[in-house]
């Protein structure tokens, strides 16, 4: 993701709606990956050297919570326990990310490039959504 696409969602006078148009890429970002794990795990599965079951089950987790944080977002002011909340989440998620290359997975290169990624482009997220909810003042 370009600087200068942040740059433009972050552009407002309302913190308010710099925090919505976070979460909202967020949903956007995790349900499609999520539909993509759904949708295609038996390749994605060889391609990243990950399990197509876990892939599976991981896709449909994604595209829940991908869902919950779009209505999250849809909100016209989101509470700052959901939002925090959404935040831990994806902190959470990068960490164990990292930590399952470590401990459990062997994967491909394709999937030793891909966790890795996918792991820092969440923790982006929440850290754009945690300053986001600072500047609201929350």
């Amino acid at each position: 993701m370009s600087a200068t696409l942040l740059g433009s969602m972050a552009r407002t006078g309302v913190p308010q709606v710099m925090l919505r148009r976070f979460l909202a890429l967020d949903s956007v970002v995790t349900t499609g990956n999520g539909l993509a794990y759904v949708a295609f795990s038996p390749p994605l599965g060889r391609l990243l050297g990950v399990g197509q079951g876990l892939l599976l089950g991981l896709g449909v987790l994604l595209v829940v919570y991908g869902a919950a944080v779009g209505l999250l977002a849809s909100r016209r002011q989101p509470s700052a326990f959901p939002v925090k909340l959404v935040i831990e989440t994806n902190y959470a998620w990068a960490a164990l990310s990292l930590v399952s290359l470590a401990v459990w997975f062997t994967p491909t290169v394709a999937g030793a490039v891909w966790i890795p990624a996918q792991a820092l482009t969440v923790a982006g997220f929440a850290l754009l959504q945690q300053l986001a909810l600072r500047s609201v003042g929350k």
